[in-house]
């Protein structure tokens, strides 16, 4: 049986020879272009992968890359600052 890419949609064909990468089905190409763009992000968020909060934020980032997880497209900067700031408050 084949696997679909989660992130493009494409039937995979060849098996991406990464251990991490059968969390997700992903073809090769959306997994190099995640592992491109997990290295900005750690590198962005300054993000230390031997605490486990900060794996735990990058795997948020990779659950949305593929899809997975909505909320987070963009890497956040400045993750406090609140949306809809001048919302009214009462």
């Amino acid at each position: 049986m084949s696997k679909t890419c989660a992130k493009c949609g494409k039937t995979i064909e060849e098996v991406v020879d990464d251990p991490a990468a059968d969390k997700y089905p992903s073809c090769s190409a959306c997994w190099k272009e995640w592992t491109t763009y997990a290295v900005i992000v750690m590198n962005e968020m300054r993000l230390d992968m031997s605490l486990p909060e900060h794996r735990k934020v990058l795997r948020k980032y990779e659950r949305a890359f593929f899809g997975l997880e909505k909320g987070v497209s963009e890497i956040e900067k400045k993750p406090e600052n609140p949306e809809g700031e001048h919302g009214h408050h009462h």
